[in-house]
């Protein structure tokens, strides 16, 4: 009913960029709060960046000033700019999309996941 595909992901060198990309398709009426998670091997998922439908971010203090979040809404797709990439940055990264379906339903929505690999 609701799909969220991310792309952009990749291996980079340390101090390498990548731009992370979601496109959330499917049977949508409104989308409120997006935002970027990362799940390292052996640990939790963790938010990495969140933007409200007016544009308002939010960021984990460890990408402040290297990651940028932004959004597209006539688009539905949401993006990750990652600069300056570090070691400790490589892990699976997910899309999330708080939104309303046609039908009425307000859902919480996740993409399957991009790997993230940053060597030194």
């Amino acid at each position: 009913q609701v799909q969220l595909v991310e792309s952009g992901g990749g291996l980079v060198q340390a101090g390498g960029s990548l731009r992370l990309s979601c496109v959330v398709s499917g049977s949508i009426f409104s989308i409120y709060g997006m935002g970027w998670y990362r799940q390292a091997p052996g640990k939790q998922r963790v938010l990495v960046a969140a933007i409200t439908s007016g544009g308002r971010t939010n960021y984990v203090d460890s990408v402040k000033g290297r990651f940028t979040i932004s959004r597209d809404n006539a688009k539905n797709t949401v993006y990750l700019q990652m600069n300056s990439l570090l070691p400790g940055d490589t892990a699976v990264y997910y899309c999330n999309a708080d939104l309303t379906t046609n039908g009425g339903q307000r859902v919480e929505s996740w993409g399957q996941g991009t790997q993230v690999t940053v060597s030194s």
